[in-house]
């Protein structure tokens, strides 16, 4: 049985060569006034990410935490890593969040307070709540971003204005319901899915509106196959839960 957490709230933040990024992220999280955990998930980044978590592991002992995994992966299998080695240790909170700034690191502390004082299940920090709040991306990237969102919303019904969004506050309680070993997606549709499959199952969710800042150090890991993914995969996901039951407090039942 793997030790229970002491602190409550874990931030997981994938990784794949970030070195311009990684430290600098993670000194900001441990400057903020709640007591966050980190646990980065880096997918063998050539340029030397994890060698710099390594050493900062030293500086921040039982706060700062890595796996390491063996080639590219997906954005969707390092959250999945994450939230079970999350679970296994008891945290209540937990968070996606991107390594590179354009989730802004003050704002946990309000995807935090959505749920550990508001009540919510999940607290999502949204782009599209209040307007469009995006910096520095050109205008047909948030044009795609923005009717896409709309483009889910028909499908599938939710009522998440931005249903693409990783920058999220999890309770422990909607990642044990989930079956997390059937969660298909990898790049966008991901968090498309766990969002549907919350929806499903009743969960309280909140929007919580945030400025989103482009990245300007390092690379995007947008691609067009991320981008057809989604586009397919809320038409999978929806068909698919027409043949689910979806019970609070259980696993869906096929």
């Amino acid at each position: 049985m793997t030790e229970k957490a002491v602190n409550q709230s874990i931030v997981i933040i994938p990784t794949y060569n970030e070195i311009e990024n990684i430290e600098a992220i993670i000194r900001k999280v441990f400057s903020l006034a709640h007591p966050f955990h980190l646990l980065i998930i880096d997918d063998g980044s050539p340029d030397g990410t994890a060698l710099v978590v390594k050493k900062l592991m030293a500086e921040f002992p039982g706060r700062l935490n890595m796996e390491e995994r063996k080639g590219k992966l997906g954005l969707g299998t390092a959250y999945i890593h994450g939230f079970k080695w999350a679970l296994a240790r008891g945290y209540e909170y937990i968070f996606e969040m991107d390594a590179d700034f354009s989730h802004p690191p003050e704002d946990l502390i309000r995807l935090y307070k959505a749920c550990a004082e508001e009540g919510n299940d999940i607290a999502i920090g949204s782009r599209y709540i209040k307007g469009v709040n995006v910096v520095n991306w050109p205008i047909n990237r948030v044009l795609m971003s923005y009717f896409a969102g709309y483009y889910v919303r028909t499908v599938t019904g939710m009522k998440i204005m931005d249903p693409t969004a990783g920058f999220i506050c999890y309770t422990s309680k909607v990642l044990k319901t989930i079956d997390l070993d059937k969660i298909r997606f990898i790049g966008y549709a991901f968090q498309i899915e766990m969002k549907f499959n919350s929806w499903k199952y009743g969960f309280k969710i909140v929007e919580v509106p945030i400025i989103f800042t482009d990245r300007t150090l390092g690379a995007s890991k947008m691609s067009a196959g991320i981008f057809k993914e989604a586009i397919l995969g809320v038409i999978a996901l929806k068909i698919s839960s027409y043949f689910k039951r979806y019970i609070p407090g259980q696993k869906a039942l096929q």
